[in-house]
C-alpha cells in the first residue's frame, strides 16, 4: 500500500482578507456602475436639476465609498490585533464622514447657484453665499467627526468661543469686509448682474461678491476690486433699480426763428425711429420733448428716450443725433453755431 503526500489547502488569513477586500471592492464597482447608468436615464426624464447635481456630486465620493468598504469587510475577516483594528475602523469612519460632507456641502453650494436665482430677492448668488454654506456644512461635519472619535463636543465649542474672540480682535479689517460683504450680499440692493456708479466716479458690472472684496467689471473690460466695507459706506447708484430700463435725454438747440412745432413733430418722429430700429430701444415707448432753456443763441429742449439697460443709451444716442442731423438738414431746420456779441467801445485818439 502505497501512502501518497497530503496537500494543505488552508488559505492564509492575510489573502483571505486581501481577496475578500478585493472581491468586495469589484463588487461595489460594478453596482455603482449600475446604479449610475439607472440614475443618469432616470435624471434625463425630469426638469429638475437637482437630480442631476446629486449624480455630478457622488460620482467620485461613491468610488471611496467602495473602498471603504472593502477595507472595512477585510478587517472583520482578518484577524488584527485590538488596538489595530480600532484605529483602522475610527480612520474609516473618519473618511465616511468627511466623504459625506464633501458630498453635501457640494450638492448645497450647486442647488443655491442653479435655484437661488429664481428667487434673487431672497438669496442672491455669489461667491459669499456659496461659500457660507460650505463653511456650515464642513463645520456641521467636523463636529460630527469629532463626536465619532469620542470627543467631547463642549469644550472645542468653549475654546473655539474664546480663540474666536482672539481672532476678531486681530482681524478686525478682514472681518469687516466680510460681514459688510455678507449684509450687501442679503440686502439685495446690489447683485451679480446690476450695473452701478460710485460716489468716486467708478461705474461698471458687479460680476462677483466675496468674502473680501466686491469685483466690477469697467466698461473698458477693466476689472476693479472694492473692499466691501468700503463699498458699504458709500454712495452707490444702481442702474437697475427698480428696473434695467431707464430714460435717455439728449440735448438739443434750434434756432430762435425755428417752428417749434414743426421741430417737435419731427424730432420725434426721428426719435420713435430710432427706438423701433435700433438695439436696446424700447419700441413701445412715444418719445416725447420738453422745451426749457431761452439760450443765448438758440431755444434748448430735451428729447426723452428709453432703453432696456444703461450701455444701450450709447447706440441710441449716436444713431437718434447722426439721424436728428440728417433729418434737420432736409426740413431746413437749424442748429445755430455758439454767437457772441462783443461790443468794444473806442476811446478819443487825441492827435
Amino acid at each position: 500500500m502505497i501512502n501518497l503526500p497530503t496537500v494543505s489547502m488552508e488559505i492564509s488569513p492575510v489573502w483571505l482578507a486581501l481577496g475578500t477586500g478585493v472581491l468586495v471592492f469589484i463588487i461595489g464597482m460594478v453596482i455603482r456602475k449600475i446604479f449610475l447608468i439607472r440614475l443618469n436615464k432616470w435624471s434625463q426624464k425630469t426638469e429638475t436639476k437637482i437630480d442631476d447635481i446629486v449624480v455630478g456630486a457622488i460620482r467620485v465620493p461613491m468610488i471611496l465609498w467602495c473602498a471603504v468598504l472593502a477595507v472595512y469587510v477585510a478587517l472583520k475577516v482578518a484577524s488584527v490585533p485590538d488596538k489595530m483594528g480600532f484605529f483602522m475602523e475610527k480612520s474609516l469612519q473618519v473618511l465616511w464622514l468627511a466623504s459625506l460632507t464633501l458630498v453635501a456641502a457640494q450638492i448645497l453650494s450647486q442647488s443655491i447657484r442653479v435655484y437661488a436665482r429664481k428667487f434673487e430677492s431672497t438669496m442672491p448668488v455669489t461667491t459669499l453665499t456659496e461659500n457660507i454654506v460650505r463653511i456650515v456644512v464642513w463645520c456641521i461635519g467636523g463636529l460630527m467627526i469629532l463626536q465619532s472619535l469620542g470627543i467631547s463636543i463642549a469644550p472645542v465649542l468653549a475654546t473655539l468661543g474664546i480663540g474666536g474672540l482672539a481672532v476678531a480682535l486681530a482681524l478686525q479689517d478682514t472681518l469687516a469686509n466680510l460681514f459688510s460683504g455678507f449684509h450687501i450680499t442679503m440686502a439685495g440692493q446690489i447683485k451679480v448682474g446690476d450695473f452701478v456708479r460710485l460716489d468716486n466716479g467708478q461705474e461698471g458690472y458687479i460680476t462677483d461678491i466675496n468674502w473680501r472684496t466686491t469685483k466690477i467689471r469697467m466698461l473698458p473690460n477693466n476689472v476693479v476690486l472694492i473692499p466691501n466695507a468700503k463699498l458699504a459706506q458709500a454712495v452707490v447708484t444702481n442702474y437697475c433699480l427698480p428696473e434695467k430700463e431707464m430714460a435717455v435725454l439728449v440735448e438739443v438747440g434750434v434756432h430762435y426763428d425755428s417752428d417749434l412745432r414743426k421741430v417737435e413733430k419731427v424730432t420725434c418722429d426721428v426719435a420713435k425711429e430710432v427706438m423701433n430700429e435700433v438695439q436696446g430701444g424700447i419700441k413701445e415707448f412715444e418719445p416725447f420733448i420738453r422745451c426749457h432753456t431761452f439760450a443765448d443763441f438758440s431755444i434748448n429742449f430735451t428729447v426723452i428716450l428709453r432703453c432696456q439697460e444703461f450701455v444701450d443709451q450709447y447706440l441710441l444716442k449716436h444713431e437718434f443725433i447722426c439721424r436728428l442731423h440728417e433729418r434737420y438738414k432736409k426740413e431746413g431746420i437749424v442748429i445755430p453755431y455758439p454767437i457772441r456779441t462783443i461790443q468794444q467801445d473806442h476811446a478819443p485818439v487825441s492827435v
